[in-house]
This record gives structure tokens, sequence and C-alpha cells, in this order.
């Protein structure tokens, strides 16, 4: 009996011209995912979109769950980018208030696209259940960094690293619930709010 072949991990780019093809794909499938949804975006329209050979497409993003879990991850860079410097302009905030406004204004920016919400939140669900979960490092993630950042926390022990995992597991799960409309934008800023308030009680101090 043939043995099912295992799955190819994606590529890494590594020159300058690489990381530019990968931008121009992902920017391709954010477009056409935010007009179609996941169901109508076809992998060689994203790769005619980008400009870039369909084996180049597959070279980094082996599957359309991948592409569409590196659209979110790639969002998620942005806007954290984005937010930082304009934060380096405003005023100071406690961490674990700045940290709550963080995620709800990320949130915010992920729904303004309710179809490529959808299509990167099937597709992220699909990674992560078809994975192996010791390889996500959520402490490790972008997000989990800007939340040990704004908390001000310098040497990261594993409670902390607990903490994060169970703060970001928080907010997927309510921006899942705000992207199927099972919690209105007002209902996901106050649980938000409460939740972050609650799970990083203990570093009110510290962040003050």
């Amino acid at each position: 009996m043939p043995r099912t072949a295992e799955p190819r991990q994606p590529a890494a780019p590594v020159s300058r011209k690489q990381l530019a093809r990968r931008v121009a794909i992902l920017r391709a499938a954010s477009e056409l995912g935010a007009r179609d949804g996941l169901a109508g975006v076809q992998m060689l329209d994203v790769a005619k979109e980008a400009g870039v050979a369909i084996a180049t497409l597959y070279r980094y993003f082996p599957s359309k769950t991948h592409l569409f879990t590196a659209v979110l991850e790639w969002h998620i860079e942005m806007f954290l980018e984005g937010h930082r410097e304009g934060a380096a302009h405003g005023p100071a905030a406690d961490g674990v208030t700045e940290v709550a406004e963080t995620l709800i204004a990320l949130t915010a920016k992920l729904l303004d696209s309710p179809l490529l919400a959808s299509a990167v939140a099937l597709s992220s669900f699909t990674e992560y259940a078809s994975a192996v979960p010791s390889r996500y490092d959520i402490a490790g993630s972008c997000l989990g960094q800007t939340v040990l950042r704004l908390l001000g926390v310098r040497e990261t022990r594993d409670e902390d690293r607990s903490t994060v995992r169970l703060l970001i597991y928080s907010w997927w799960g309510l921006f899942v619930a705000a992207q199927t409309e099972e919690i209105s934008a007002q209902q996901l800023e106050a649980d938000l709010r409460l939740a972050t308030r609650l799970i990083l009680a203990p570093y009110s101090d510290r962040s003050a």
C-alpha cells in the first residue's frame, strides 16, 4: 500500500527579490479574498494577479490554506508595525489598557473586509487542526511579542508565555464570534477589555 506523501512545508524567501514576490502574492490574495471569499479564489488567479508563475506561488504556499494563513499573519504584522509607529507619538497608557486597545483596533481592521476575515479564519483553523500543535509558538509570534513589549516584559518566563497564549486564544475566539456575527462590535469591545483586564491582572502594577 503506497504511503501518503508528507505535506510539503512552504519555502522561506531569502533574497530581496524573493521577499518582494512573496509580498506581491500576499497582496494579490488579500485583494481577491476580500472580493471573492475563500471559495471563490483560485490559486492560478492569485499567481496572475501577483505576476508570478504558478510554480512560484506553490513554492511559497503549497495550498490555499497555507496562503490565507500567511495572509492573516501578514495583515497582523503590518497593522502592528503601523500601530507601533503611531503610538510612539500618542499619549502613554498603562500596558494592560494599551494591549486591550491594540487588540480592539486590530480586530476592527481585520473585520473591515468580511469576506477576507472569513477566509483567514477558516484557513487558520484548518491549518492549526492539520499541524503539530507544538509548531505554533503563540508567545513568539508578532502579536505575542507585541503584547509582551506593551506589558514591559523583558525576560520572558514560562508563566508569561502561558498568559500570552491564553490572551491570544481568547482574542481569537472573540474575533471569530464577531466575524460570524454571534456578537456585536460593541460586545466585542466590552468582552475584549474584560478578558484583557482579567487575564493580565498580574501585570497591572508593573505596567502602570
